[in-house]
């Protein structure tokens, strides 16, 4: 692609969004900014709808000194520089940024991850020496992607996938399924996720115990060692960030010490679990079922093993997308992209 077009502007119309523009408004006031010359913001590989508010957001602001570009989202590194042409903000979702990839986007100095796990994608330490900054969004999605978790785990414990599937082919396919009120409910990684996924899980009845590699206290949940929890969990959710230290955290063994019938959900990042040993449990049926919204590879291949699956749940990793956290995110971007202007000599308000 040669670049990345421009969306025009417009405020949000509805009251609500009106009250969110305003609380953006009170993040920055650049009106000694110059406009003759503006700073540019690519959102590169973010949904459209994400794009498009954030682009009203700061279109409401009528902000000089700051102009705002969308990209599409299956964007590849290597059209990175051309995409990026005259940016110094890159707004990154998910595509990786290699150093060799940032050495070519001339100009660019801010990339603002919307997430926490931007080591998956890029080195900080790296782009920093090439003089970009990273900076990394927290929160904006918890209870989205822990509501997701949550769906998840139920539409794997009553076996819809397989029920839906076999409905739209002229079948009536009544299966047993697997009640939650009662069941253990074991969290590996206990962050902001992790915490939302056991409110939401203890408000059904469930009981929950939880492994974090830092010491933790919740209410209502009981934190144990990780062979405890696979051994007396009758189901996982996984909540790590992904890094060296948890990359195929959950191997072949760890999945063999869950307990039989066992469900995994997995919301974090694909490359936290050792998918090929998930897809043989689950084909022997050590696991009762799983479900998945993250992978090593996105998108999905239709050969892997895991669309084989069919005691398996899939999700094209929108576990955070929803109109909620979409304008929650893009007000934490124009605070991000409010501190850039700033640090380029702009005055704030």
């Amino acid at each position: 692609m040669g670049g990345i077009p421009r969306i025009a502007a417009r405020p949000l119309r509805s009251p609500e969004n009106a009250n969110r523009c305003a609380i953006v408004r009170t993040f920055r006031n650049f009106d000694d900014c110059p406009p003759a010359i503006p700073m540019r913001a690519a959102f590169v590989d973010v949904n459209r709808a994400l794009a498009e508010i954030a682009s009203r957001l700061h279109g409401a602001q009528h902000t000089p000194g700051l102009e705002i570009a969308l990209g599409r989202p299956d964007i590849t590194p290597d059209e990175l520089p051309a995409a990026l042409a005259g940016a110094e903000i890159a707004v990154i979702d998910h595509t990786n940024l290699p150093e060799a990839i940032a050495r070519r986007c001339t100009g660019l100095r801010h990339v603002v991850f919307l997430g926490t796990g931007a080591r998956s994608y890029m080195n900080p330490e790296a782009l920093a020496a090439l003089g970009i900054e990273v900076h990394t969004i927290r929160g904006y999605g918890d209870t989205a992607v822990a509501e997701c978790a949550m769906g998840l785990l139920w539409a794997a414990a009553r076996g819809y996938g397989a029920m839906d599937r076999a409905m739209r082919a002229g079948q009536w396919l009544r299966s047993e399924g697997v009640q939650l009120t009662g069941k253990t409910l074991g969290l590996v990684g206990f962050g902001g996720i992790g915490a939302e996924m056991a409110r939401l899980a203890l408000g059904i009845g469930m009981k929950v115990v939880a492994w974090n590699r830092q010491p933790k206290a919740f209410p209502g949940v009981r934190f144990v060692a990780l062979g405890t929890l696979l051994r007396d969990s009758d189901a996982v959710s996984m909540h790590l960030l992904l890094c060296d230290e948890t990359r195929g955290f959950l191997s072949r063994e760890r999945i063999a010490a869950m307990r039989p019938g066992a469900i995994l959900v997995n919301t974090a990042r694909g490359g936290v679990v050792d998918e090929a040993a998930l897809a043989s449990a689950l084909a022997s049926g050590h696991l009762g079922g799983a479900a998945l919204d993250v992978f090593e590879d996105e998108p999905l291949a239709a050969e892997s093993a895991l669309a084989q699956c069919p005691n398996l749940v899939l999700t094209p990793h929108i576990a955070g997308v929803t109109l909620e956290s979409n304008v929650r995110v893009s007000m934490l971007v124009a605070e991000k992209v409010a501190a850039a202007l700033g640090k380029r000599g702009c005055r704030r308000g």
